[in-house]
């Protein structure tokens, strides 16, 4: 049980995030307006969790996506119901300063 849920919530240890930027990755950041406008990564797209599911339209199936929120609970979400919608190239980023810290 604590490996499935390792596994919603985290990505493989050897995900290579420079590399998905270089190669053009979209950085998803799925918290709330208010909460992106305090602080975010450069270039990232916002599309509150709530909504995601009618926004799918703004995501390109053919880039690699990295979710990221708060703390990596909901870009988890996220990238499950990316997945479910056929996105087939996601990577949980987990929280965003986070984030921004291993694409430096």
């Amino acid at each position: 049980m604590f490996g499935i849920l390792k596994k919603l919530f985290t990505s493989a240890p050897d995900t290579n995030w420079n590399e998905l930027m270089a190669n053009g990755a979209v950085i998803l950041d799925v918290r709330s307006k208010g909460e992106f406008m305090s602080g975010h990564i450069a270039g990232a797209v916002n599309i509150p969790l709530d909504v995601l599911g009618s926004q799918l339209s703004r995501l390109p199936k053919g880039k690699a996506i990295i979710t990221c929120c708060a703390s990596g609970m909901r870009s988890a979400t996220a990238k499950n119901q990316l997945a479910s919608a056929g996105y087939t190239n996601v990577y949980n980023g987990g929280g965003w300063s986070s984030l921004q810290n291993k694409i430096r």
